[in-house]
């Protein structure tokens, strides 16, 4: 088994250095997506290469979910067996890094899911549609214990993800933390639940937020609608070969 920590950015601004310097100590290596950034941090992350970082540059925003894929498939070809995804923003505990790898190690079959403790800085919208989200995941799953479906604090095998996302046209933006734990599970790939702090940074404090409640919560409400068409489609086949 080998592991590496991929992050995923994009606009971010100085915050992605910090978070890269964070993980970079807590494992190696480290790989970091740009995704289409306009913000400088492309060329400052260029600028740090060395061989417990790599950075990946698309010439165009393309969504979380699409550059994690490019990553992953990078990964792959590298002889990596397993990803812990975090985000560059500064919302997830680089210090929980090796906790997340040694479950994973211990458990190479399984997706290790953060699940978030939030503080009272957390957006009241963004719990609710949270809760919102967990129910339609559990009940995609059959309640096969995802304890939270869209933080993105995660381990997750490379192989079975990618060919996941090779055979489908979605999980390419803010879809993809909750399509890939549902479909995991369906393909029999276990979660194992591990909580952990999140912090919702203010713009004092280098926080960056691309999250549109409008946007994203219509991506979401689509992404279940299938999900959930998919699911029952999947149960009735079942029954019919018995």
């Amino acid at each position: 088994m080998k592991h590496l920590v991929l992050i995923p950015t994009y606009n971010t601004g100085a915050r992605v250095l910090q978070t890269v310097e964070e993980a970079k100590r807590e494992w190696q290596p480290v790989w970091v997506v740009v995704d289409g950034s306009t913000d400088g941090t492309a060329e400052a992350l260029l600028a740090r290469q060395d061989a417990a970082l790599r950075v990946m540059v698309l010439e165009r925003n393309q969504g979380k979910g699409a550059a994690v894929l490019h990553g992953l498939r990078a990964a792959r070809e590298a002889g990596y067996t397993h990803a812990l995804v975090m985000d560059a923003d500064g919302q997830h505990p680089a210090a929980r890094i090796r906790e997340f790898m040694a479950a994973s190690q211990a458990n190479p079959d399984a997706q290790i899911l953060g699940v978030p403790v939030f503080g009272v800085d957390a957006p009241l919208e963004r719990v609710l549609w949270r809760k919102m989200s967990n129910f339609w995941v559990d009940l995609e799953t059959l309640w096969r214990g995802v304890g939270d479906s869209l933080f993105g604090f995660r381990v997750y095998p490379i192989a079975p993800l990618v060919e996941i996302m090779r055979s489908s046209r979605w999980m390419r933006r803010f879809d993809f933390d909750a399509e890939a734990a549902v479909r995991l599970c369906w393909r029999g790939v276990r979660p194992i639940n591990i909580a952990v702090p999140v912090r919702y940074l203010s713009a004092a404090d280098g926080g960056v937020s691309h999250f549109r409640y409008l946007r994203d919560n219509l991506l979401l409400t689509w992404m279940h609608t299938r999900l959930v068409l998919e699911a029952l489609l999947l149960r009735s086949w079942r029954r019919r070969r018995r």
